[in-house]
């Protein structure tokens, strides 16, 4: 099969090493990104004032609803690309790509229309402290104008780790990484531009990506000739499954973000702009955290979905045992570090004393969480990879909102209620998530699936 670059077939060789060769590059990749933002906040916390912490605190979550909706998507297109890959069905993933590059590009330009008339609201809604209120709206008004360039790299990225390479992303990112980092002491620190400045530096950084990507695809004379209009065409089969992929996953993720934001109304509401600058800090924290756990769920959802394209089900099922454990190898001492250093970890972000004992109150619960993620992602990279993405939405839409939000909000009703109280909420959700999932898992659905061939028994 002739893709124009060097791919990987998941479908042999031993697991252990196969998956750890795929989720490191992709760890690294998602490490990068996530230093994007926190690169953002640790400039904006040295070079301005709590203010500007909590206005990108504030601006990073919103984004993350687009984010979300975009890594869904690309997660659908990843995953059909990888089944039609190990079913060695060329039309199919080409097809594919024709689709998701033309839908991409349309729900891009609607994505941005809709968030930026969505700005002052969403300000309102999160009960964004005062003094705050100005930087947010410049940080989310400059990162929506980039809503095209992350939809244009995630794209390319899951088209790429559809085939087996995780590197190439990596290598892209790296290079934009780097580009970020000079670009927020230029614009931060030398013109004091403050969450704008971020925000500016990180779209610039990210549009860099997409034409590194593109750029590479090209010299290696890819199938998918981007310069000619005719190779943009949606194929609505395709289109259908690429949705009924992707979009529970997007929709899952949304809805995660939505409730994440609930609780950062619910501390704004309780301890104004420091409780809100805390969780800020802290939600960067916990993406570090979680850079594990979610990059060998894109590995098992990788992997799973050539296999399940080869029928290969045993093997499949020993990619997620697998990532679990590789996974907490992380987790745990993610944990030990969170639980008993934390201030090595907050002072990083802000030297600010009440802001570091309120972020140190929220991990001595909310730290618990970083090793119940681990079997919380493996196991929905897992489904996702068979195909029932459907349900891994409702399992974890339903963990948010009938576990996260509700204990939220009761543990905010305590008397005394601190945040450490409030960091209960993620791991009560993870417990819920972790039982339903095991109990799907025990029943045996995913070895159906109707959306990309049917059932593989």
């Amino acid at each position: 099969m002739k893709i124009g670059f060097k791919q990987q077939d998941l479908t042999k060789g031993r697991i252990a090493p196969l998956l750890v060769m795929f989720a490191v590059p992709y760890m690294l990749s998602s490490l990068m990104q996530a230093l994007y933002g926190a690169v953002d906040m640790i400039v904006v916390g040295q070079f301005t004032n709590v203010a500007g912490l909590s206005a990108v605190s504030i601006g990073s979550q919103f984004m993350f609803l687009i984010m979300h909706l975009i890594m869904g998507l690309s997660m659908g297109a990843t995953i059909m690309i990888g089944r039609y890959f190990g079913a060695h069905d060329e039309q199919g993933i080409d097809e594919t790509l024709g689709t998701m590059f033309s839908s991409f590009a349309i729900i891009s330009v609607v994505a941005t229309v809709v968030m930026f008339a969505a700005i002052d609201p969403v300000i309102a809604l999160l009960q964004t402290p005062p003094e705050a209120v100005e930087q947010t709206r410049s940080y989310i008004l400059i990162s929506v104008l980039g809503i095209i360039f992350m939809f244009a790299y995630n794209a390319l990225s899951a088209m790429l780790r559809g085939f087996g390479d995780s590197k190439s992303p990596m290598i892209f990112v790296g290079i934009a990484c780097v580009c970020n980092i000079f670009g927020d002491l230029l614009l931060v620190a030398v013109f004091h531009m403050g969450a704008g400045g971020a925000a500016l530096a990180t779209i610039a950084s990210q549009g860099l990506s997409a034409l590194l990507a593109v750029i590479y695809l090209k010299r290696q004379n890819f199938r998918f000739k981007f310069h000619k209009l005719s190779n943009y065409r949606i194929h609505w089969g395709k289109l259908k499954s690429l949705f009924l992929l992707g979009a529970p996953m997007a929709i899952q993720g949304v809805l995660t973000t939505v409730s994440f934001m609930f609780i950062t109304a619910t501390v704004n509401v309780m301890g104004g702009v420091v409780a809100s600058a805390a969780i800020g800090v802290m939600g960067k924290l916990n993406g570090f955290t979680m850079l594990p756990p979610i990059s060998f769920s894109a590995a098992i959802s990788a992997m799973v979905a050539q296999n399940m394209g080869a029928h290969e089900l045993r093997r499949s099922l020993k990619c997620m045992y697998t990532g679990v454990a590789a996974s907490l190898a992380f987790g745990v001492p993610c944990f030990i570090f969170l639980q008993f250093f934390p201030h090595a970890a907050i002072t990083v972000f802000t030297k600010d004393a009440a802001l570091i004992r309120a972020g140190t109150l929220y991990l001595h619960s909310f730290s618990i969480d970083c090793m119940l993620v681990c079997v919380v992602f493996c196991l929905n990279g897992f489904f996702n990879g068979c195909g029932h993405t459907t349900f891994s939405m409702f399992n974890n839409v339903l963990a948010a909102f009938l576990i996260r939000v509700p204990a939220t909000w009761l543990f905010s009703r305590l008397p005394h209620a601190t945040l450490f109280h409030i960091g209960f909420a993620a791991p009560c959700a993870s417990i819920a998530s972790i039982f339903i999932g095991l109990l799907y898992l025990k029943k045996g659905k995913w070895q159906k699936s109707n959306i990309l061939g049917g059932n593989l028994q």
